[in-house]
């Protein structure tokens, strides 16, 4: 199976950070060891070989798609198939209008869940038949005649864009989302500059600090905050 670029299998899983600059590699295979079966020729067949695949889901479904599609590879019979399913995830930190701080989780690519499965008609079957799932991430085989759009071709994730992935999932310093932005009002909390209001010009969730013009003596100053020094007002 060739590797085809996500931006033309699907525009929403290319827009997604980090994947698709390089998928020139094969799929990394991992070959479930069911030992050598033979055909009714009598000649040996190539072990059947599980691969990572990319599936669009509904929007936050990815949870309710895992446990669903989970119970249902065993109610199936093809749970020696569908051998995992991920929703990779990197630790967040969420701060919130009056600065308090909230561990959280952001999942690295919303409204995809990752398959490393046997592809075949059974475990397809499983996968689609899944509710919430829309469809597999893959190259479209366009109809021969008619306007419809033609059938998904499951496409398997290289091996780099899987490495990707993961050591993004991996990555231990976690994300800092905050419930503001350029141009919102604030009123500082403590420091010396506590009961000044002032206006968002700048956000660095990497650094939990902002810029904000306050008015210091008849006069806009931007000044440097940290996020627990400052609260949104409405």
């Amino acid at each position: 199976m060739s590797d085809v670029d996500f931006a033309t299998a699907d525009p929403a899983f290319a827009a997604a950070p980090g994947l698709g600059e390089d998928d020139s590699l094969a799929a990394a295979p991992v070959v479930l060891d069911l030992g050598a079966t033979a055909d009714a020729s009598g000649e040996e067949t190539r072990p059947q070989v599980a691969r990572w695949y990319a599936v669009q889901v509904a929007s936050s479904c990815e949870k309710k798609v895992k446990a669903t599609l989970e119970q249902r590879a065993v109610t199936l019979g093809v749970d020696s198939r569908i051998l995992e399913i991920e929703i990779p995830q990197t630790p967040a930190v969420k701060v919130k209008k009056d600065g308090s701080r909230q561990s959280t989780e952001e999942k690295v690519f919303p409204g995809y869940v990752l398959v490393r499965m046997i592809l075949d008609e059974d475990t397809m079957m499983a996968v689609r038949s899944t509710p919430n799932v829309i469809n597999f991430v893959g190259q479209e085989e366009r109809r021969v005649t008619g306007k419809a759009r033609g059938h998904i071709k499951p496409r398997p994730l290289s091996r780099q864009e899987v490495d990707r992935i993961f050591r993004r999932a991996a990555e231990k310093k976690p994300v800092v989302k905050v419930d503001l932005t350029e141009g919102d009002q604030i009123l500082v909390t403590a420091g010396p500059f506590k009961d000044f209001q002032g206006e968002v010009i700048e956000v660095s969730g990497e650094r939990s600090k902002l810029k904000a013009l306050l008015s210091i003596f008849g006069r806009e100053t931007p000044v440097e905050l940290e996020f627990s020094q400052i609260s949104k007002q409405s």
